[in-house]
């Protein structure tokens, strides 16, 4: 069911030609479809503006394969699938079940990402800037980049900036102060959001990821810096959520009105 299903009920009912309580159970039977491995929200791009997202790991190739048919099947012409690595993509590839998307269908090895259909034209208000601190964090920026990208956004990436070497994070002043929302990506110590929250104007979201040695702790390190950051205006996602922090920085880029 897509919105202009949902209008014409709503009218239906307004015009006394249809029972609330017959709107509802409607409304409910078409927002879910049983696939017996998975319920697939097939109204929630109604509802939130952004359809249901396949989270690729944990899942076999046919179950993916299911899962995008019954997207298809209810309108939806446009798919990401996240965490999905290149044996996986392989099989989903040949999958009987996929065979009607497949030549539609294009694969992003760096984000270790599919996409279902065409990527959309920008329509938020600016660009979401993606600065990582090393070049070890670039398959959480490419993930964040694609996701930024398939929600309708204009992304721009910087890749091994920290602070480190802070000459390489400055040289980038401009673009920092051109950005409408800014994901900044690091392991390690997680001390470049701090940094970048200090520089910028816009919404920082702050993304810690597992690279790094022992005391790293697989990104709590990173983490709890970047909770404890003592620049204003940050936001911190899970460990690795480079999706997260791309959905979060669209909502933000997408608010009605330019930024002034």
């Amino acid at each position: 069911m897509d919105a202009h299903d949902l209008e014409r009920l709503a009218q239906a009912v307004a015009a006394g030609e249809m029972d609330p309580h017959e709107l509802v159970e409607r409304v409910h039977l078409d927002a879910v479809s049983d696939l017996g491995y998975a319920q697939v929200d097939t109204a929630r791009g109604v509802r939130t503006g952004v359809s249901e997202v396949i989270y690729g790991a944990g899942k076999t190739a046919e179950q993916i394969a299911g899962i995008v048919g019954a997207m298809r099947a209810a309108g939806q012409e446009r798919i990401l699938i996240t965490r999905l690595d290149p044996a996986k993509n392989a099989a989903l590839a040949v999958a009987p079940a996929f065979a009607a998307a497949r030549d539609d269908y294009t694969y992003h090895d760096d984000a270790r990402a599919g996409v279902v259909g065409a990527l959309p034209e920008p329509s938020g208000n600016g660009d979401i800037l993606v600065i990582t601190a090393g070049t070890s964090d670039a398959t959480v920026a490419a993930e964040a980049a694609l996701t930024g990208r398939f929600l309708g956004n204009r992304v721009r990436v910087v890749n091994d900036a920290g602070v480190a070497g802070i000459h390489r994070l400055l040289r980038h002043a401009e673009d920092i102060a051109r950005a409408q929302v800014i994901i900044a990506i690091a392991g390690m110590e997680g001390a470049l959001p701090s940094v970048v929250g200090g520089l910028a104007s816009c919404p920082v979201i702050a993304v810690p990821t597992s690279v790094g040695y022992g005391a790293n702790l697989g990104g709590i390190t990173a983490l709890l810096a970047m909770i404890n950051s003592c620049a204003s205006g940050i936001s911190v996602v899970n460990i690795d959520n480079g999706f997260g922090a791309a959905y979060q920085a669209s909502l933000i880029n997408h608010l009605p009105g330019p930024r002034a």
